[in-house]
């Protein structure tokens, strides 16, 4: 079944949602008849168009006081009240951003430097990073939790025991909706190619033990490993609701990495903002990042001895920026900039449908995103299953408010 926008003079244009959306010849009950009143919202079968066409009919209703929603059995209609449901169609269709609602946590780590140039280039990036997240993108300071060689006022020394604490404090505060993001800024090392290690100031940390630190947080986490030899921490950290980035696609490439100063340069670039969308996404960052180191090494004449990648898929394999793979669907639409709060009517019952539409919402620019990887049946399902429901819960909002 395919939802679509139909007129009623002349012949019945079916104009699908997305780019070939086919459906049932019966229509969803979205909401009631404007009596007098032709144009509606159909689900017809076998209506091929284009996302151009959807548009076009969209900015044509666009110029109506209103448009209502038909149910068809047999082929009657039903009566009642006009439903204005233009503005979230066309939002759905290409304008929708995600609705996270849940709080937004860092943990930020430069570890032990190994030397006076190392300590005082991490000091700068992590000061600017930490910068950005507080005052561009409004982080509470209890919400932030920074780690680094040595310790000062709203910084804790970078050990393997405090980390520890940090993380069962974060098991404790987060939820299933909030995010969290892990950022490894200083060396790493790797003797077997099979396991790395963080550098801490005192006994270091194995990607598994990370790994195990990690496991227990609910919500999404992103783990960005910056240093040299952190590709095994992309097969250990990979998993559900998991955006992994390494900076190196091998253990054996223990180098000094530039890949961090891009990476952090991303979220204060406009350059970096691909889709235009005023936010940088975390895969817009990585390709940002990855883009950057590219052009250093070729600025140095070398051949680059790290090659970024990034693994949401949970396969702990991950792709490089500019190849083909199935990572990536959900970093498009992961944000370490907070959306914008959720404003919920003072009534109870409107305010639940306000919650539900918004994850709705959410779900619809993950799918969108993962199209390239997702089989055509199965997308067009999924795709037509949130639509409807999207428009249902929209329907029951109008109705109660």
């Amino acid at each position: 079944m395919g939802v679509a926008m139909t007129h009623g003079r002349g012949d019945p244009e079916g104009v699908a949602l997305d780019d070939h959306v086919h459906g049932d010849p019966e229509w969803i009950a979205l909401g009631d008849h404007v009596p007098g009143e032709t144009d509606r919202v159909a689900l017809p079968r076998n209506q091929p168009c284009t996302r151009r066409a959807t548009l076009s009919r969209l900015r044509w209703l666009a110029g109506r006081a209103s448009f209502g929603v038909a149910r068809r059995s047999g082929g009657a209609k039903a009566a009642g009240s006009p439903v204005r449901l233009l503005g979230t169609l066309v939002a759905l269709l290409v304008f929708a951003s995600p609705a996270h609602a849940g709080e937004r946590y860092a943990l930020i780590v430069t570890g032990a430097a190994g030397g006076e140039a190392y300590e005082q280039k991490y000091l700068k990036w992590r000061v600017a990073f930490a910068s950005t997240l507080r005052e561009k993108f409004h982080y509470a300071p209890e919400r932030m939790i920074v780690l680094a060689q040595s310790e000062s006022d709203g910084v804790q020394m970078a050990t393997r025991e405090n980390l520890q604490r940090a993380f069962i404090d974060l098991r404790k505060r987060l939820n299933k909706d909030d995010q969290l993001l892990v950022l490894l800024i200083g060396h790493g090392t790797s003797l077997d190619g099979e396991e790395a290690k963080f550098n801490l100031v005192g006994p270091d940390l194995t990607a598994t033990e990370w790994a195990d630190l990690v496991k227990p947080i609910p919500g999404r986490v992103i783990f960005v490993d910056t240093t040299g030899a952190s590709f095994p921490f992309l097969r250990r950290m990979a998993g559900r609701n998991r955006v992994v980035l390494t900076a190196t696609d091998s253990a054996a490439q223990q180098f000094e990495t530039v890949f961090p100063e891009y990476f952090l340069k991303a979220f204060d670039d406009v350059a970096a903002d691909l889709d235009r969308n005023n936010r940088v996404s975390v895969w817009e960052a990585f390709t940002y990042a990855s883009a950057g180191v590219r052009q250093w090494f070729e600025q140095k004449g070398q051949l680059p001895t790290e090659r970024p990648l990034l693994d949401d898929t949970g396969a702990g394999v991950g792709r490089e920026a500019l190849n083909p793979g199935t990572d990536g669907a959900v970093a498009r639409v992961t944000y370490l900039q907070p959306d914008a709060a959720l404003a919920l009517p003072a009534d109870t019952a409107v305010a639940v449908l306000v919650k539900r539409r918004a994850e709705l919402e959410t779900q619809l620019e993950e799918l969108k995103a993962r199209k390239e990887s997702t089989p055509p049946a199965q997308y067009d399902a999924d795709l037509e299953k949130l639509l409807i429901e999207i428009a249902r819960v929209s329907v029951q909002i109008r109705t109660k408010s």
